[in-house]
């Protein structure tokens, strides 16, 4: 792993993204992978070495970085819980899209990059992610429980790469009649997947999370892993 330095389109200063590349010379695709509210923490860190072990580079920006740089804390105590939704309140998400298009573009410009580049995010990532869909050129998006996706339905039109969600059925951040709104609002579109996965709840997928469901997150990143192959080689 090392680190790059990315320069904010409005101009507000630098901020550090951390890339994960293959073993070996040769050219891959590129993911940006989009933190959840605990920052780029040490879960999505080994999500970044899991994605290069896989064959692709992976690239996390540090999206809180106007608030706190270089946050990491755990889903494991009530002081950091409430530290992470202090972030999450004071975090501009269209700021934040466009820090994600700095880091895609810098991405794809990546000596070893083969130009191909996409998103995967989770929780408050998993959001950004679809935002991605609707605001970027990204060659694909993945969203883990993005939370307050029904929200984002008048963008939906704009979604013209893959997108593939995965949801949590007992979500307790995504009520059923959010993802049935989600659902309803992208049936007509040919380039989204969506799945759900019974009896799991928000961040099924996190790495030694609480709530980490080992089946329901083995499938996920399955299907993940096969978009990503199909698109991004």
């Amino acid at each position: 792993m090392y680190e790059i330095k990315l320069k904010a389109a409005d101009g507000a200063g630098e901020f550090t993204a951390y890339v994960w590349e293959p073993k070996g010379t040769g050219e891959a695709g590129a993911v940006v992978l989009i933190q959840e509210i605990f920052g780029v923490n040490d879960a999505l860190r080994a999500t970044g070495e899991e994605l290069a072990a896989q064959g692709f580079i992976a690239v996390a920006p540090d999206l809180f970085w106007r608030q706190e740089p270089g946050v990491n804390l755990t889903d494991k105590t009530e002081a950091e819980w409430t530290r992470a939704f202090a972030l999450m309140n004071g975090f501009d998400q269209d700021k934040g899209v466009e820090d994600l298009k700095v880091t895609l573009a810098a991405a794809r410009e990546l000596p070893r990059c083969n130009g191909s580049a996409g998103t995967m995010g989770f929780c408050l990532g998993g959001r950004l992610a679809v935002m991605m869909a609707t605001r970027s050129d990204a060659d694909l998006n993945v969203s883990y429980y993005g939370v307050g996706l029904d929200e984002l339905a008048d963008e939906f039109d704009n979604i013209a790469a893959p997108l593939m969600l995965h949801i949590a059925e007992n979500d307790e951040f995504v009520p059923p009649a959010a993802q049935e709104k989600l659902l309803d609002a992208l049936e007509d579109s040919e380039w989204v997947d969506a799945f759900i996965y019974p009896g799991a709840q928000h961040a099924f997928a996190r790495v030694n999370g609480v709530h980490y469901d080992a089946r329901a997150a083995t499938i996920a990143n399955g299907r993940t892993t096969e978009l990503l192959a199909e698109i991004l080689e």
